[in-house]
């Protein structure tokens, strides 16, 4: 031992050789999740306007980035909660995007407009409003418009879960132009609106509740992000809950407030709002209402940190 050796002594020479003493800079654990996201919304009346004038600014050749994203105002871009992102996309009549791949998983639903299609895998998906378009990770994909009118649609992925995983990268398709054929009616890749919303009509309860289920396995959409569907009819209200997971809501239809822990969300048709994990929440519809939603659940069921709690209260 050094003659005269210290505690403090000991932590510089600690330093010196690049470690760090926990005793000195160890936090408790904490007694729940802290994200740093907070509640918030992003209200279409406000958005579309700008993504109108994005499209009369922003020509085809950088339109395969024509979206706005919807940052939390306690994060930076691209997070929209601590783990997900999400952007609205405005897509213009004639336009097409170059194929490329990449390992972050995506989802897109179709906020407005016919005749847009994304190119996925080879399947040429015509979409509509209210569709649900999932893009796997590795996987070629492109989007165009052979209609008519503007189409935008909401785009949310897992991109921020790669700031702790250095494993995201991207790469374009080596050909311009990218061939697909038309989708089978079914495709894993696409779960029609009104598919969901029968899904939903069939359970006479005031308040029903219903993932979207991969159409191959049966299980979720993605090894990282779910995605489900509410509906709330008009004066009802959902059960107050909480979960580890960080949640985007879209506004399907109908008018209401969520309540998230002090804060109240007010939304309307066309609106997005973010459930930062571990708030408690409760949605209260003023008109029948209808929500998507899309999640990392599957991300933290995988690693054993995924805890939820209900209550009717």
């Amino acid at each position: 031992m050094i003659a005269s050796d210290s505690v403090e002594r000991l932590s510089r020479d600690a330093a010196a050789a690049d470690t760090e003493p926990l005793w000195w800079t160890a936090e408790p654990v904490p007694a729940h999740p802290r994200p740093r996201a907070a509640p918030h919304v992003w209200r279409y009346a406000e958005l579309r306007p700008l993504l109108e004038r994005a499209g009369a600014l922003v020509g085809a050749p950088a339109a395969e980035r024509r979206v706005l994203q919807l940052v939390n105002p306690a994060l930076a871009a691209p997070r929209t909660t601590d783990t997900l992102a999400a952007g609205l996309r405005l897509i213009q009549p004639g336009e097409t995007a170059r194929a490329h791949r990449h390992v972050a998983f995506a989802l897109r639903f179709v906020v407005e407009g016919e005749g847009a299609y994304a190119a996925v895998g080879g399947e040429k998906l015509t979409v509509h409003r209210g569709d649900l378009i999932i893009t796997p990770s590795w996987v070629y994909h492109a989007h165009g418009h052979d209609g008519e009118g503007a189409v935008v649609w909401l785009d949310g992925s897992d991109v921020p879960l790669y700031q702790f995983f250095p494993a995201s990268f991207a790469q374009p398709y080596a050909d311009e132009h990218y061939p697909s054929e038309p989708a089978p009616f079914e495709s894993d890749l696409r779960y029609p609106w009104d598919e969901m919303q029968a899904r939903l009509d069939a359970d006479p309860a005031p308040y029903a509740y219903a993932e979207y289920a991969h159409r191959a396995h049966g299980g979720a959409l993605s090894r990282t992000v779910g995605a489900a569907a509410e509906r709330i009819a008009k004066g009802a209200s959902s059960p107050m809950r909480r979960e580890t997971a960080g949640v985007i809501y879209h506004v399907v239809k109908g008018r209401g407030v969520t309540a998230v822990g002090d804060a109240r969300l007010a939304w309307e048709r066309g609106d997005t709002f973010c459930i930062p994990a571990w708030h408690p929440y409760r949605h209260e519809a003023a008109k029948d209402a209808y929500l998507v939603r899309c999640d990392d659940a599957p991300a933290l069921d995988a690693l054993g940190a995924y805890r939820s709690e209900a209550s009717a209260s």
